[in-house]
Protein backbone atom coordinates (compact mmCIF):
# COMPACT_ATOMS: atom_id res chain seq x y z
CA UNK A 1 0.00 0.00 0.00
CA UNK A 2 3.15 2.49 0.96
CA UNK A 3 4.86 1.75 -2.36
CA UNK A 4 1.19 2.73 -4.42
CA UNK A 5 0.84 6.21 -2.58
CA UNK A 6 4.13 6.91 -3.72
CA UNK A 7 3.32 5.83 -7.15
CA UNK A 8 0.29 8.20 -7.48
CA UNK A 9 1.94 10.71 -5.18
CA UNK A 10 4.84 11.16 -7.91
CA UNK A 11 2.03 10.55 -10.97
CA UNK A 12 0.46 13.38 -9.59
CA UNK A 13 3.55 15.77 -9.04
CA UNK A 14 3.91 15.08 -12.98
CA UNK A 15 0.60 15.74 -13.91
CA UNK A 16 0.50 18.60 -12.41
CA UNK A 17 3.70 20.03 -13.97
CA UNK A 18 2.12 19.42 -17.44
CA UNK A 19 -1.11 21.02 -16.47
CA UNK A 20 0.83 23.87 -15.49
CA UNK A 21 3.05 24.25 -19.05
CA UNK A 22 2.49 27.37 -20.84
CA UNK A 23 1.39 26.96 -24.60
CA UNK A 24 3.52 29.65 -27.37
CA UNK A 25 0.57 31.79 -26.88
CA UNK A 26 0.50 32.40 -23.27
CA UNK A 27 4.02 32.51 -23.47
CA UNK A 28 4.00 34.94 -25.83
CA UNK A 29 1.37 37.24 -23.78
CA UNK A 30 3.43 36.87 -20.62
CA UNK A 31 6.62 37.22 -22.23
CA UNK A 32 7.19 39.13 -25.42
CA UNK A 33 3.60 41.88 -25.96
CA UNK A 34 5.37 44.69 -24.22
CA UNK A 35 8.33 44.82 -26.75
CA UNK A 36 6.34 43.27 -30.09
CA UNK A 37 3.07 43.93 -29.56
CA UNK A 38 -0.16 41.56 -28.95
CA UNK A 39 -0.12 40.76 -32.91
CA UNK A 40 3.76 40.73 -33.19
CA UNK A 41 3.10 44.09 -35.36
CA UNK A 42 5.95 45.82 -32.84
CA UNK A 43 6.25 48.96 -30.87
CA UNK A 44 7.87 51.69 -31.47
CA UNK A 45 11.35 52.78 -29.57
CA UNK A 46 10.64 49.19 -27.97
CA UNK A 47 11.03 45.65 -30.05
CA UNK A 48 10.44 45.19 -33.98
CA UNK A 49 7.90 43.50 -35.81
CA UNK A 50 7.70 39.90 -35.70
CA UNK A 51 4.71 39.58 -37.92
CA UNK A 52 6.38 39.33 -41.99
CA UNK A 53 9.67 39.76 -40.14
CA UNK A 54 12.61 37.77 -42.68
CA UNK A 55 14.36 36.86 -39.09
CA UNK A 56 11.60 34.68 -38.25
CA UNK A 57 10.27 33.54 -41.92
CA UNK A 58 13.29 32.68 -43.17
CA UNK A 59 15.96 30.95 -40.18
CA UNK A 60 15.40 27.65 -38.61
CA UNK A 61 13.92 27.23 -35.78
CA UNK A 62 17.51 26.62 -33.41
CA UNK A 63 18.28 29.68 -34.45
CA UNK A 64 15.65 31.37 -33.75
CA UNK A 65 15.49 30.06 -30.06
CA UNK A 66 19.13 30.81 -29.67
CA UNK A 67 18.06 34.38 -29.87
CA UNK A 68 15.20 33.82 -27.47
CA UNK A 69 17.32 32.18 -24.47
CA UNK A 70 20.66 34.68 -25.32
CA UNK A 71 19.05 37.51 -26.06
CA UNK A 72 20.82 40.08 -28.78
CA UNK A 73 22.79 42.91 -27.25
CA UNK A 74 25.70 45.12 -28.56
CA UNK A 75 27.37 44.51 -32.22
CA UNK A 76 24.90 41.56 -32.15
CA UNK A 77 22.22 43.74 -31.47
CA UNK A 78 20.34 43.81 -35.51
CA UNK A 79 17.93 46.73 -35.54
CA UNK A 80 20.04 49.95 -34.22
CA UNK A 81 16.33 52.16 -34.23
CA UNK A 82 15.10 50.60 -30.78
CA UNK A 83 18.13 51.21 -28.22
CA UNK A 84 17.15 48.07 -25.57
CA UNK A 85 18.59 45.25 -26.14
CA UNK A 86 16.67 42.02 -26.38
CA UNK A 87 17.08 40.60 -23.00
CA UNK A 88 17.89 36.54 -22.71
CA UNK A 89 14.92 34.68 -21.55
CA UNK A 90 17.11 31.97 -19.53
CA UNK A 91 13.84 31.80 -17.43
CA UNK A 92 12.46 29.55 -20.31
CA UNK A 93 12.53 25.75 -20.79
CA UNK A 94 13.68 24.82 -24.10
CA UNK A 95 10.00 23.26 -24.52
CA UNK A 96 8.49 26.52 -23.81
CA UNK A 97 10.87 28.02 -26.33
CA UNK A 98 10.44 25.66 -28.89
CA UNK A 99 6.44 26.30 -28.22
CA UNK A 100 7.10 29.83 -28.52
CA UNK A 101 9.48 29.48 -32.26
CA UNK A 102 6.42 27.08 -33.36
CA UNK A 103 4.00 30.42 -32.30
CA UNK A 104 5.88 32.55 -33.66
CA UNK A 105 6.08 30.68 -37.22
CA UNK A 106 2.42 29.67 -37.63
CA UNK A 107 0.73 31.70 -35.60
CA UNK A 108 2.25 35.65 -35.85
CA UNK A 109 3.21 34.73 -39.29
CA UNK A 110 -1.13 34.41 -40.26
Amino acid sequence: MKKLVVAVSVLSLFGATSAMAKTGAEIWKATCTACHGANGEGKKSLGPAQKGNKFIIDSADADIAAVIKEGRAGAAKKYKEFPSPMPAQKALTDAEIADLVKYLKEDIQK
